[in-house]
C-alpha cells in the first residue's frame, strides 16, 4: 500500500503535527450571570458549577478567569420580578444593576471584552424577547426598545452588543441607534440563527425568564430549517453585524459550517446551557470522562467553522489548555 493514513497517527508528536483544528483560550467567550445585591454566589441547580454573581464577586471571578487567559465575557442579568414590566423599562434605566456592573468591570479591567445581551425577556413581565400586545409579539415597536437598550449598554462600556431577540430588522435599527448616539465603534454580534430549541431550559432557570404564555416559535427559528439560516445571515451582515452567531451549537454544526462558508465576518457559536448540563449530569453519574468529552465538543464546534465559542466550559477548558 502506497497510502497508509495511520502513519500520521503513529505517535503523539506526529499527531500534533497533523492536527487540523486547534483550540485556543482566546477563542472563548465566558457567559456570566449577574444579580443585584450582596451575598455569596447563588448556585444554579440545573447548571453545576455555574453561579449568579453579585457585583463584588463577579469582579473576583473575572480576575480569576483572566489569570487563565480568558479575556472575553458575555453578561446576563437575573432581574427580580418586581422590576419587570411589559415594556422592559428597567433595561433602559441608566442606573440599573446590570449597567452598573458593566461600568465597574470596565473601570477595573479595561482590557477585557464585554459582550451584552439585548432582548426584552430578562426585564419583561411577559417573558418574551419582544413587546407583547394582545397576545402577539410586535416586531417594529420592539425595535425602538432594543435600540434604546443597546445605546444604554454601549454608554456603560459594552464592547460588543449582542441582540438575542430575533426580531426582523433589529441589527439595522441598533446600528443606526448606536451610530446616532456616537457609538460607531461599538460592535454587534447578532444572534443570527437562534433556533427555538429545547436546549435552553437551564438558562431560563438561571434567569427565571421563561415565557409566561406560549412559546418563542414565531421569532426563533424552526429547528428543521437550514436554508433559512443563510437568509438571516445575509440580512444581518447587510444590516451591519460584525459577527454572526449560531445558537445552539451541537445540534447545528451544519449551520455553523454553512455560515462559515458563506459569510464575510467571523462566526460565533453558543454552546448552550442544555449542552453543558447534559455533560455535567452524565459525568456526575460516572458515565463519561469530563475533560475528554468537553474538549471533543469544543473541538467539533471549532472544526465546523466557528471562530468564536460562547461556552460555560470556558474556565474548565482554559485550565486544561493552559496546563493550570
Amino acid at each position: 500500500m502506497l497510502q497508509r493514513p495511520r502513519r500520521n497517527r503513529r505517535t503523539s508528536a506526529i499527531r500534533d503535527l497533523a492536527r487540523e483544528t486547534h483550540l485556543r483560550v482566546e477563542q472563548f467567550i465566558y457567559p456570566l450571570f449577574v444579580r443585584d445585591g450582596i451575598g455569596a454566589p447563588e448556585s444554579i441547580v440545573s447548571m453545576p458549577g455555574i453561579m449568579r454573581w453579585c457585583e463584588e464577586d463577579v469582579y473576583r471571578e473575572i480576575e480569576s478567569c483572566m489569570a487563565l487567559g480568558i479575556q472575553s465575557f458575555v453578561l446576563f442579568p437575573a432581574v427580580s420580578d418586581d422590576r419587570k414590566d411589559k415594556t422592559a423599562s428597567y433595561g433602559l434605566q441608566s442606573d440599573n444593576f446590570y449597567l452598573r456592573i458593566i461600568r465597574g468591570i470596565k473601570q477595573r479591567f479595561p482590557e477585557v471584552c464585554i459582550m451584552s445581551d439585548v432582548a426584552m425577556d430578562p426585564y419583561s413581565s411577559d417573558g418574551h424577547d419582544g413587546l407583547v400586545m394582545d397576545g402577539e409579539i410586535i416586531n417594529d415597536a420592539t425595535l425602538e426598545i432594543l435600540g434604546a437598550m443597546a445605546v444604554a449598554q454601549a454608554d456603560a462600556g459594552v464592547d460588543i452588543i449582542g441582540p438575542s431577540d430575533m426580531m426582523d430588522g433589529r441589527v439595522a435599527h441598533i446600528r443606526g441607534a448606536l451610530d446616532g448616539a456616537g457609538f460607531n465603534n461599538t460592535s454587534i454580534m447578532s444572534y443570527t440563527a437562534k433556533y427555538a430549541s429545547a436546549f435552553y431550559g437551564p438558562f431560563r432557570d438561571a434567569l427565571d425568564s421563561a415565557p409566561k404564555f406560549g412559546d418563542k416559535k414565531t421569532y426563533q427559528m424552526d429547528p428543521s430549517n437550514r436554508r433559512e439560516a443563510l437568509r438571516e445571515a445575509y440580512l444581518d451582515q447587510a444590516e451591519g453585524a460584525d459577527f454572526l452567531m449560531v445558537k445552539p451549537a451541537l445540534s447545528y454544526l451544519d449551520i455553523i459550517s454553512d455560515l462559515s462558508a458563506h459569510a464575510d465576518v467571523p462566526i460565533a457559536a453558543y454552546n448552550v446551557s442544555g449542552e453543558y448540563s447534559m455533560v455535567k449530569a452524565a459525568v456526575e453519574r460516572g458515565w463519561m470522562d469530563h475533560d475528554r468529552v468537553m474538549l471533543e465538543i469544543l473541538t467539533s464546534i471549532r472544526r465546523a467553522g466557528a471562530d468564536i465559542t460562547l461556552t460555560y466550559f470556558a474556565k474548565d477548558a482554559a485550565r486544561l489548555l493552559q496546563g493550570k
